[in-house]
């Protein structure tokens, strides 16, 4: 009887299972601060109190940047999600990136915002306000939900000590703010009546919320500061975003003041006034103290070597801040030095930008920033 000869199978082995799209797998919250930096430079520059020709002009082209910049980075996040679950779930658990999350909300209102002071020249108040509306509502429930998500998963998941405090844990806590600051743009385009005292007040419960929340935040930075010296060279930058809470309050209060005579009652319209000028005038007042200090700082880690990292893009946005705060101040005082204030601080706000921006351009074409390796 023939024996038939069986060849044996030849096992292939599986390629290793790559991941799609690698370059996304490096795409962090943070990038969300580079459409906050590019929003405030058009929301403040059409807010400044001195006009040139044509500044309304770049404003409107600034403001189509971050729109844009803000849909493709949207798009890009949504693909790290389903792409790369595993280091979207990581970033959570990271205390030192789980405080970016708060800037998604900031992205979103910050070009809402935009769209309203400048947009709709282009796209026409009607569109502007539907827009806007629907930004600032997905922008105030994401913050809202990352002002407590955040806290708690520091408090039990995260492993932080007092020396790893730094400003960027501010992050989350300021969304808030930034719907306090921007929220009043939409008073005026609702009905007369319950619904613009409704979003009046719903502003001033988060004004409050943010700044109880940064008061508690504080001590633990500056005393991080004092007891364990200077941050990181890389991490220095981010020293200015306490300018953020600062800058965005002032804002918010002057603001606030300007729709309250269309929203509340003439007393309370009148007292919402006096107190956007009682409560901005220190505020600024620090927020000047701290802009020095940090400053200083940033010199410093220039001296020491500092290279360029995303954390550059925190000397815009809450600079921006400052602006809009200094520019409100001018308003409800009619001080000239709070108008050349926020004309001096806006020049360092493109400044700024345009460092930030060019870098990260740089850092983009090269790879370095987003390497496709998964």
């Amino acid at each position: 009887m023939a024996t038939t000869l069986v060849r044996p199978r030849t096992v292939v082995p599986l390629a290793p299972r790559t991941h799609k799209a690698p370059a996304l797998r490096h795409l962090g919250p943070n990038w969300y601060a580079s459409v906050m930096g590019t929003a405030i430079i058009a929301n403040a520059g059409a807010t400044l109190p001195y006009q040139l020709p044509g500044q309304r002009v770049a404003c409107q082209i600034v403001w189509v940047l971050s729109a844009v910049a803000l849909a493709v980075l949207l798009t890009a996040r949504a693909g790290h999600w389903l792409h790369h679950r595993d280091q979207a779930r990581a970033h959570l658990l990271d205390p030192a990136v789980a405080p970016f999350y708060g800037c998604l909300s900031m992205a979103l209102l910050a070009v809402g915002g935009g769209t309203l002071i400048v947009g709709k020249d282009l796209i026409g108040t009607g569109a502007a306000v539907a827009v806007d509306g629907v930004l600032f509502t997905v922008g105030t429930a994401t913050g809202l939900v990352m002002a407590v998500v955040v806290p708690y998963l520091m408090v039990v998941r995260h492993k932080v000590e007092a020396s790893q405090a730094t400003p960027v844990w501010l992050l989350p806590l300021v969304a808030p703010m930034v719907s306090a600051a921007v929220g009043p743009l939409l008073v005026p385009h609702l009905p007369a009546g319950q619904p613009r005292e409704a979003l009046l007040l719903v502003c001033y419960a988060m004004f409050g919320v943010s700044l109880m929340a940064t008061l508690l935040m504080l001590p633990l930075i500056f005393g991080r500061l004092i007891l364990s010296g200077p941050l990181p060279l890389a991490l220095t930058p981010a020293l200015f975003l306490v300018l953020g809470p600062l800058g965005q309050s002032t804002t918010a209060v002057n603001q606030l003041a300007d729709v309250a005579p269309g929203a509340v009652d003439g007393s309370y319209a009148h007292a919402l006034g006096a107190f956007a000028v009682v409560y901005g005038v220190p505020v600024m007042g620090f927020a000047l103290l701290w802009l020095a200090l940090a400053v200083a700082m940033l010199v410093r880690a220039a001296r020491g070597g500092m290279g360029f990292a995303m954390t550059w893009w925190a000397l815009t946005f809450p600079v921006g801040t400052c602006v809009t705060g200094a520019a409100g101040l001018a308003r409800h005082t009619g001080l000239d030095a709070f108008a050349w204030l926020a004309g001096a601080l806006f020049l360092g706000l493109v400044a700024a930008w345009l460092l930030a921006a060019a870098h990260t351009l740089r850092g983009l074409f090269s790879g370095r920033l987003l390497p496709k390796t998964a």
